[in-house]
């Protein structure tokens, strides 16, 4: 680097998440990703405008189920009172319909839950990437690759013999289980092997979305019960 280089300033980043834990682990999350800086934190609509009247913000980690009201209806009354930070939604909504009003109050990326540090790094990255770009294109093929930027290649890869629906399927289990259940249990509630429901429970476990711990009391080895680890996946 000359003398004449400057550090590029970092992405201001707001994170708007209603449960404490998850929004401490959103803004760990961002403080791990260079380029990036989380300026703060809210647990409301309503905060969160108190702190964009007094903190600059390129970009909102917005979760979109507020205690004061959906994420969007946030978004639509920012954009209404000159607020121009983009928007990454985080939700467990899966409604397209709310995807696609989204896009017109500056929704640049969705990230559903729960995920891991490697997914949202992935946003983050590829939202940088296309905020760098300037200029003026020079065809169509240009103005397609600096929107390309935004999207995900695809789903993250599951490990080989996982598939989503089934994956899915287990992840539910396991979170309407408070107690925790076993790999038999899981096998029982989802109709698949005892092997094979091992071996996604194991895979959340992996993701950080699930704890196992041995159950004693019975002759034999202990049998392993899964619980489910509220709040967003740790990465590794």
């Amino acid at each position: 680097m000359t003398g004449t280089e400057q550090t590029p300033t970092p992405i201001r980043v707001l994170v708007v998440e209603d449960d404490p834990v998850a929004a401490d682990a959103h803004v760990m999350y961002v403080g791990r990703v260079p380029g990036f800086v989380a300026v703060g934190k809210a647990h409301t609509g309503a905060e969160a405008r108190r702190l964009l009247d007094r903190t600059p913000v390129d970009l909102l980690l917005l979760d979109l189920h507020l205690p004061d009201g959906h994420g969007l209806q946030l978004a639509r009354s920012l954009r209404a009172a000159g607020y121009h930070a983009d928007v990454i939604a985080v939700t467990s909504a899966r409604d397209l319909t709310v995807v696609r009003e989204g896009v017109s109050l500056g929704v640049v990326q969705y990230v559903l839950k729960p995920f891991t540090f490697a997914t949202l790094r992935d946003r983050l990255v590829r939202y940088a990437e296309f905020r760098a770009a300037a200029g003026e294109a020079s065809g169509q093929d240009e103005v397609d690759r600096a929107l390309a930027t935004l999207r995900a290649p695809g789903p993250a890869a599951l490990p080989k013999g996982l598939s989503a629906p089934t994956l899915e399927r287990v992840t539910e289990t396991v979170r309407e289980a408070p107690e925790g259940l076993t790999a038999a249990g899981a096998a029982e509630a989802v109709g698949i092997s005892r092997i094979t429901a091992r071996r996604y429970l194991e895979h959340l476990v992996e993701a950080g979305r699930a704890e196992r711990k041995p159950l004693y009391g019975q002759v034999g080895r202990p049998e392993l019960v899964y619980r489910w680890v509220p709040g967003p996946a740790r990465g590794r």
